[in-house]
């Protein structure tokens, strides 16, 4: 049987662009949001998003964000269809 050749999620040198950016991070002097209106960056998340984004608007292999909220969402509709399901079963089967 063939193995399936494993896939690099990111670059290289999309890893060095957060790298520096925890540096900078670490330092004090990272700053979020166009032209560090935004403010200081003040977690190790935030800091790596900055690096990744920098990253990709280099042109650099990076994946697409994915949101959290979404996987959550589409797991709470997987639940509620579950359930509706079973209660349109037992009143079939309650109904002979």
């Amino acid at each position: 049987m063939a193995r399936k050749a494993k896939k690099r999620r990111y670059s290289r040198s999309s890893g060095s662009d957060v790298e520096s950016e925890m540096r900078r991070y670490k330092k004090g002097t990272a700053k979020s949001g166009r032209k560090g209106r935004g403010g200081r960056v003040k977690s190790r998340k935030q800091a790596i998003a900055i690096g990744l984004s920098k990253a990709r608007k280099k042109g650099k292999k990076v994946p697409k964000k994915t949101a959290k909220k979404a996987t959550k969402k589409k797991a709470s509709k997987k639940r509620t269809a579950r359930k509706t399901a079973r209660k349109s079963s037992k009143r079939k089967t309650g109904k002979r």
